[in-house]
């Protein structure tokens, strides 16, 4: 497969997402959920089961876009998020119709709390801590293993991965949450797993093939061999967490529908812009002297 001879295609798909996502962003903004923005948060105790349709005929009074989630083992707790930051009297006002649409006392609620906006800004700095933090680790282990420039085409990659997720959620305007986070630094290991397994073929047939062979050979062997388990693993994974996803609460929709998109862009970055990128690189390297 002439993988790295049509390496502008790999690279343009993915500019153009990410510059798309980056255009959205400009224009609409990241749609961040409560736990970044601050707001209010309603967890009630219905005692029966509900649709979410009951719950918004009264929230949607108050505000259209609250999040509805079912709490409990027996989905008998519903959680109201509003980013909306509601004075007492308007909280105590939307209990209030709960209690008596479904006959309940006092003790139906469970909790109710204020988000403010200085969590979600230490929230948004320790998501990029802990991104960052993930990426130079990763930087410094595959340059141990293998060559700064197996290194770095493995971080770019992951940086690939990231811009990609968040483009596709600008785009759709899907909200992010402390889930979101979550799964990003899930894909980050995910990711790399693939990357390396190229990387060490790569390692390994630069000293079985004949000399004079060519980087783009090398690389498009090298991803050949690989792309089946790369592939496979990836489909494995992808129907578990699409069926968690389908079957799955509102709260694990949340953590698994960035897994899938990560996933799939993991899959993409690992066969056909990790190892073209080291191989771009790896040209312009000027021979040592003495070299034959």
């Amino acid at each position: 497969m002439k993988i790295f001879e049509k390496r502008k295609l790999w690279f343009g798909i993915s500019g153009l997402i990410i510059l798309s996502g980056l255009v959205f962003t400009l224009i609409s903004g990241l749609n961040l959920g409560i736990d970044f923005t601050g707001g209010t948060i309603i967890q009630i105790d219905l005692g029966k089961t509900f649709t979410a349709q009951e719950i918004r005929d009264i929230t949607d009074d108050f505000d259209k876009e609250a999040a509805i989630t079912y709490i409990g083992e027996e989905r008998t707790q519903v959680q109201i998020k509003t980013k909306l930051d509601l004075t007492e009297t308007e909280r105590i006002e939307i209990f209030n119709q709960f209690k008596d649409k479904y006959n309940l006392d006092a003790e139906a609620l469970v909790s109710m709390q204020k988000v403010g906006p200085s969590i979600g800004d230490q929230l948004k700095r320790q998501a990029v801590v802990s991104l960052a933090v993930a990426a130079v680790g990763m930087l410094l282990y595959i340059t141990y293993r293998f060559e700064f420039k197996f290194g770095v085409a493995a971080t770019a990659a992951l940086l690939h991965d990231v811009l990609v997720v968040l483009a596709v959620y600008a785009i759709m305007q899907i909200p992010i949450n402390t889930s979101f986070i979550a799964a990003m630094l899930t894909i980050v290991g995910y990711s790399i797993n693939a990357t390396i397994v190229i990387f060490d073929r790569i390692r390994e047939n630069r000293g079985l093939m004949k000399k004079g062979t060519s980087l783009a050979e090398l690389v498009n062997v090298s991803i050949t061999q690989t792309m089946a388990r790369s592939v496979n693993t990836s489909l494995t994974t992808l129907f578990t967490i699409g069926m968690i996803y389908l079957m799955g609460v509102s709260a694990i929709k949340e953590f698994a529908l960035p897994l899938i998109v990560g996933i799939i862009a993991g899959t993409y970055s690992s066969v056909l812009i990790a190892g073209p990128l080291w191989a771009v690189w790896k040209s312009k390297e000027k021979p040592r002297a003495g070299r034959a």
